[in-house]
């Protein structure tokens, strides 16, 4: 089971958007710019309408809290309208406005120091042999991503295991797995070098490897119920 695997399986679960970040709405953007900074009365409104609905399920994903994450994305909206002119065009304005979001929810969790104490995550990672090999047999439950009866099943358990990461490890792959940040992107965003990135990512995908793997070898959706009992 690889990793492109355990990626897969995480993009069928999350709403993703019709086209890359780094292409959202690229042709459109300029001209809500210009409004921006011409301070339009009904720039904002644009703005909100233009971005909001996703701004709201990316704040939602990393402080899986509704009340915070709308005052996040009230937040940055606001922030972003106040200083339009900051913004230089070095990057999509999408993705300028999405890392805004995603820093500031990032804090929020930070702030209240939120922490799973579920499971250690070292308990959980797969175990290797010196030679790099998995020192247990681990169920390849890749076959059944594209069985439409077993995906509900799927997204509760893959859910189940996103709920048991460590905060940092589960925001580093919300942005990078889910959302499609590119590992710089994600570095800028959590205050991170690209090396610790890339070392939360990995980590995270061995984690929710090893969670899928158990939840395939053990039954399935009585696995799944179990873990929620």
């Amino acid at each position: 089971m690889s990793q492109q695997t355990v990626e897969r399986a995480i993009g069928k679960s999350a709403t993703r958007p019709e086209r890359p970040m780094s292409a959202v709405r690229v042709d459109h953007d300029q001209a809500l710019i210009e409004a921006l900074r011409r301070r339009e009365p009904s720039s904002a409104e644009r703005l909100v309408e233009t971005y909001g609905p996703r701004a709201y399920r990316l704040a939602m994903r990393i402080t899986r809290n509704a009340q915070d994450a709308e005052e996040i994305v009230q937040d940055a909206l606001w922030t972003i309208v106040r200083k339009i002119d900051t913004f230089r065009g070095e990057a999509a304005f999408g993705s300028w406005l999405y890392r805004i979001v995603a820093n500031a929810a990032y804090q929020r969790v930070r702030g209240l120091r939120r922490r799973h104490s579920e499971i250690p995550l070292d308990e959980a990672l797969p175990v290797f042999h010196e030679d790099g090999e998995h020192a247990e047999a681990i169920a390849d439950w890749s076959r059944t991503i594209d069985n439409p009866a077993r995906q509900t099943e799927l997204r509760s358990a893959l859910s189940a295991a996103m709920d048991a990461l460590p905060e940092d490890h589960r925001i580093a792959i919300v942005l990078r797995d889910v959302e499609g940040f590119s590992t710089a992107a994600v570095a800028e965003t959590l205050g991170l070098s690209v090396a610790n990135v890339k070392t939360r990512v990995h980590r995270g995908r061995l984690f929710l490897r090893r969670r899928l793997a158990e939840y395939a070898s053990t039954g399935g959706a009585v696995a799944v119920a179990a873990k929620s009992a």
